[in-house]
């Protein structure tokens, strides 16, 4: 008779009483073809009741390890291939971390917006409203392209604000750039090779080469990528930046645009993927008109993000491709789900339609011209004395600033760190070792006065008062 320390228990019966009978038949105690007590028998000889025994039978019977027969009782299935394993192991889990985040006390690579400029109490009210107004449609599958209607808000967005005339079937919504980039690899041609902006974003070249993609590299000069390295690359896809480059922060000019655009058209297949990641900061004027509009012939695909305008933590990203790429797109991958949930993408539509986002854009403007030129005169005036060179064009959310330093840029970096202070070279960002000009990123979207006042006290200290 099997019998068990029902004392030994440390949640339910039912599954303490699976839980040994399993062991016994995978170390061998129960073989098969061994039958096992009946429920009265077995909850008798335990003095618990037969639903318990009910329950672990029937758990055993689901996974395939006893079964019954009518009238006959409980018998140990035949289990092929089942390995004889001791009843107790020891397992060494050796799994790679990332280190936990390392808090500095000063941040001047955090482009995060505060929490305190974020629309909370619009979001949510326009999220109860979502909840209690479009409770089917939440319950819906989202198609492959997003809703419906976010597009048509994207879609409105555009024309207002980049001029863009787009039908929202052309819209493709998805959480994140990065998922984006791999649809568009699966569009596009998975063996395609493509040409990516050096210095550029470490993590565009990350996801396309996770993707199976070959990444070249183009130069860029003071006008933006240049049509020789794109030539030179073999590329048939081109992956920019031409409004706000990260992390040299040029605005490429017209003609170098008409010019990137010939070599798009000069052979079938050829593509500009145009990366707008955070247009609507521009602080002087309207944005400058986007590769989309000016294309005739449908090599651009135009990519843009709710990251920047709103936080990093809504992952909701967009991409608008020409319509002979949007009916590919329908035909061949419309069997994928869109990856934002229909709650985000309703309740960010409200916020658009609603005029919500615009009034947010304009607020986020001017706060962020204040507080440029507020981190401007606090960098500039530097320690007494001793200034310091900005290099910006008026846009986006980063500058550039220059030291005079005899260190390399490593050294810098690392001295800055221990001091407490983050920052990053601008040499990081190229692929192939520079002659370094000791150019740092800036980030002021989520820097106080103060901190920038007390980084470059430091900075001074470290670079021996040469700034």
């Amino acid at each position: 008779m099997l019998t068990y320390d029902l004392e030994q228990a440390t949640g339910p019966l039912y599954q303490y009483i699976y839980q040994c009978l399993k062991d016994d038949i995978m170390t061998g105690g129960l073989q098969a073809g061994d039958k096992l007590p009946s429920k009265r028998t077995f909850a008798r000889n335990h003095g618990i009741s037969t639903i318990t025994i009910q329950n672990a039978y029937d758990q055993l019977i689901s996974e395939g390890y006893i079964y019954t027969v009518p009238k006959k009782g409980y018998y140990v299935a035949k289990i092929r291939g089942m390995r004889q394993v001791p009843k107790e192991t020891n397992l060494s889990l050796n799994i790679q971390r990332q280190e936990k985040k390392v808090e500095y006390a000063v941040d001047l690579s955090d482009n995060r917006m505060s929490p305190e400029r974020f629309p909370f109490t619009v979001w949510a009210k326009i999220g109860r409203e979502i909840m209690s107004d479009h409770k089917s449609e939440l319950m819906e599958p989202s198609p492959a392209g997003g809703t419906r209607a976010l597009r048509e808000a994207v879609a409105e967005h555009l024309k207002s604000y980049r001029a863009m005339l787009v039908d929202p079937d052309q819209i493709v919504v998805g959480a994140g750039t990065e998922y984006l980039y791999s649809l568009l690899v699966q569009l596009l041609a998975p063996r395609s090779t493509y040409c990516l902006e050096d210095p550029g974003y470490k993590k565009i070249a990350q996801v396309y080469k996770r993707c199976g993609v070959t990444c070249r590299y183009g130069r860029l000069d003071d006008q933006g990528i240049t049509v020789d390295s794109l030539k030179r690359s073999g590329a048939d896809i081109a992956h920019i930046s031409p409004n706000h480059h990260f992390p040299t922060g040029i605005t490429m000019p017209a003609s170098r645009r008409y010019e990137v655009l010939a070599w798009a058209n000069e052979k079938e297949g050829r593509y500009l993927i145009e990366d707008d990641y955070d247009s609507e900061f521009r602080l002087g004027g309207r944005p400058v008109p986007t590769l989309f509009c000016i294309d005739a012939c449908e090599k651009v695909i135009y990519m843009n993000t709710f990251s920047k305008s709103l936080t990093p933590t809504i992952r909701i990203s967009y991409m608008v491709l020409p319509v002979h790429l949007a009916n590919r797109f329908y035909e061949e991958l419309s069997f994928y789900s869109c990856t934002v949930s229909n709650f985000e993408q309703y309740t960010l539509a409200a916020f658009i339609k609603q005029g919500y986002f615009e009034k947010h854009i304009n607020r986020m403007r001017l706060y962020y011209a204040r507080q440029r030129q507020k981190i401007k005169e606090v960098l500039e005036k530097g320690a007494p004395g001793l200034p310091c060179e900005i290099r910006e064009n008026d846009s986006g959310l980063h500058f550039l600033l220059h030291l005079k330093t005899d260190l390399t840029d490593r050294e810098v970096v690392k001295k800055l760190a221990e001091q407490g202070v983050r920052v990053h070279a601008l040499s990081e960002y190229y692929t192939k070792k520079q002659g370094e000009e000791h150019f740092f990123i800036i980030n002021y979207s989520n820097l106080d006065v103060e901190k920038a006042a007390a980084a470059m006290e430091i900075i001074a200290d470290v670079t021996g008062g040469k700034l």
